[in-house]
């Protein structure tokens, strides 16, 4: 497995949202987390990827396995489009970033800067990053916003070819992308309310 997760209970800003939550990946797999907004799908997420601790329960993955990518793009303005590839790559120890510009339709954005990006484009650049990182599990939050259907189309593309080179998606998303994936609705996994008597112990 590329990434088991067992009995994990989150919390954001202290306050429980999710518990009992138990899921794994195998290579080539996709798991797809739905529930409403404010449900706990970021929460998780971010746990997950070693962003804030568990309250409860152990994620089991190797070192360095999971890349993240949130609503923020990530990219530094001044840079190019090849630069802001270059400098992930050289974070992540990897190397050509040809195959990212490509799967991304970026290669004549190239040597255009990134503030100067719709944020469409800046979207897309933020999504190539992940193709640079070498790191099996993407970890992804709502990874289509701002894309437009045809950008979609490319991410889809880029997932699948993931997915076959054996690595593994854990996606958080209210579209289609066509993927056969497991799906995880969170909202049976909402943290019970503490009880007086657990409150009570800590006075």
């Amino acid at each position: 497995m590329l990434l088991s997760v067992h009995d994990l209970a989150v919390s954001r800003g202290g306050v429980p949202v999710l518990e009992h939550v138990s899921f794994t990946l195998a290579p080539g797999g996709a798991l797809v987390l739905r529930g409403p907004n404010g449900s706990g799908k970021t929460t998780l997420l971010r746990t997950v990827a070693g962003l804030q601790p568990p309250l409860e329960g152990r994620i089991e993955a190797a070192p360095d396995a999971i890349a993240y990518a949130a609503h923020a793009d990530g990219l530094k303005t001044t840079l190019t489009v090849t630069e802001n590839l270059a400098f992930w790559a050289r974070v992540f120890g990897t190397g050509d970033i040809a195959p990212a510009l490509a799967a991304f339709d970026l290669e004549a954005l190239a040597e255009r800067p990134a503030g100067a990006l719709s944020a469409g484009q800046k979207r897309r650049l933020g999504l190539a990053r992940l193709l640079v990182t070498g790191r099996p599990v993407w970890a992804l939050d709502e990874p289509t916003v701002s894309l437009d259907m045809a950008s979609v189309g490319l991410f889809a593309q880029a997932v699948r070819a993931h997915l076959g080179q054996g690595g593994a998606v854990l996606i958080a998303t209210h579209i289609d992308l066509g993927l056969e994936a497991q799906v995880l609705d969170v909202t049976p996994l909402k943290a019970r309310p503490r009880a007086a008597a657990e409150d009570e112990a800590f006075l």
